[in-house]
């Protein structure tokens, strides 16, 4: 019986990524020959990943058979950064979402107690079990009374031998109300993002800042170089909401002013635009459309935060006035001082200058969202799945 001509397969398979679903090209047998052949792909220090068998006495028309291990087939959930994060009290709930969002975020505790004298008293739980970790700290300075003892945290987790630090601060909250007009004035967010530049620097280097959507743009050019800020938005959440809506292809975006406009307009630009402006009028500063046209739209008012909501209660006034068929607003912080979300009511009978259809605001500020939760027009879009994706770059 003669031998069968050696076989020289011809075809080659992506690496690392298998799919189960891949077709091989077949390669001829002799029909009376029994060949079988097998062939292996291995990776040093780990199992096969894959193996393909032809046999010829057994498969009539031999085809190959891919045989993908699971290993393989979950190799870029194995590859994703471990990350450690640690979470203050207003952040929980927060910082439960955001581990649900990705298998490789483990939550870690702090206990946050006070002395008698109520400067803090704070324990980190199980720190040796960090070292050599990717560390990161979820935190909320929504006032003056807690900054200091997280700043205490913030201070001490690089030092525990961690292999990397990132700070989550949702909410970059200093000099939203800032005017430098005259010599006397304190910028206290450049106070804030100096000690932010100044948290000791970990074995990987120094701190990753991650904040969504700051005030003031030049507020960024405040930090220092032993901190490398990562500035998100939150717009993408709007977008995506945006699009679920039933009338979505009737939406127009609204800027309260031109700090809007700037911030905004280049991720915002394939809806049609309204930008409103504030002109003086006597001794009063009303609030004008400078450009665009509302009449029969759903707008959507967007601004990067909301204090007391007199800007946007008089964007809201003008745009209904001009015949826009809804209203509905956006910012990214809800801030509502002094309980100030209560002059926003839902729009309930087709009357868009006393009340919106929507009110969206993100869980950057914990203690606001709290308080809006399940009340009309109030809806929250979360920034936990983009905070988990930053944490793993």
């Amino acid at each position: 019986m003669s031998r069968a001509p050696p076989i020289r397969p011809s075809f080659s398979l992506p690496i690392p990524t298998l799919r189960p679903s891949l077709t091989l090209p077949l390669i001829p047998f002799p029909k009376k020959s029994r060949f079988r052949f097998r062939c292996e792909h291995t990776s040093y220090g780990n199992p096969p990943k894959w193996a393909v068998e032809y046999d010829s006495t057994t498969i009539p028309n031999p085809r190959p058979v891919l045989m993908a291990s699971t290993a393989s087939l979950t190799s870029s959930a194995s590859n994703a950064k471990k990350v450690y994060l640690f979470y203050c009290a207003e952040t929980k709930a927060l910082a439960e979402r955001i581990a649900a969002e990705s298998d490789s975020i483990e939550l870690r505790s702090i206990t946050w107690r006070k002395f008698d004298d109520g400067f803090p008293n704070l324990f980190i739980s199980n720190a040796q079990g960090v070292r050599g970790q990717n560390v990161a700290f979820l935190a909320s300075f929504s006032s003056p009374g807690v900054i200091f003892e997280q700043l205490s945290v913030i201070y001490a987790l690089p030092k525990l031998f961690i292999s990397s630090f990132t700070l989550v601060l949702p909410f970059f909250p200093t000099g939203t109300s800032e005017r430098m007009e005259e010599e006397g004035d304190i910028a206290t967010a450049f106070t804030l993002a100096r000690i932010l530049s100044n948290i000791p620097i970990s074995r990987g280097g120094p701190t990753s800042l991650v904040t969504f959507d700051i005030h003031a743009l030049q507020e960024r050019f405040y930090f220092g170089d032993n901190i490398l800020p990562c500035f998100e938005s939150g717009i993408p959440l709007l977008k995506a909401r945006l699009q679920q809506l039933p009338d979505s292809d009737n939406i127009s975006i609204a800027f309260p002013d031109d700090g809007a406009w700037k911030r905004f307009h280049k991720q915002l630009q394939h809806f049609p635009v309204i930008v409103c402006a504030k002109v003086r009028e006597g001794g009063q500063r009303i609030v004008r459309i400078k450009e665009g046209d509302p009449k029969g739209r759903h707008v959507v008012i967007v601004d990067d935060l909301v204090q007391s909501g007199g800007t946007l209660v008089e964007c809201q006034k003008v745009l209904a006035s001009q015949g826009a068929a809804k209203i509905s607003a956006y910012v990214t912080h809800g801030i509502f001082p002094n309980r100030s979300w209560q002059r926003f009511e839902e729009d309930k009978g087709g009357c868009p200058a006393n009340g919106l259809t929507y009110f969206w605001i993100t869980d950057s500020c914990p203690l606001t969202v709290k308080e809006v939760k399940n009340i009309p027009p109030f809806e929250v879009l979360s920034l936990a799945s983009s905070i988990a994706a930053t944490l793993q770059i």
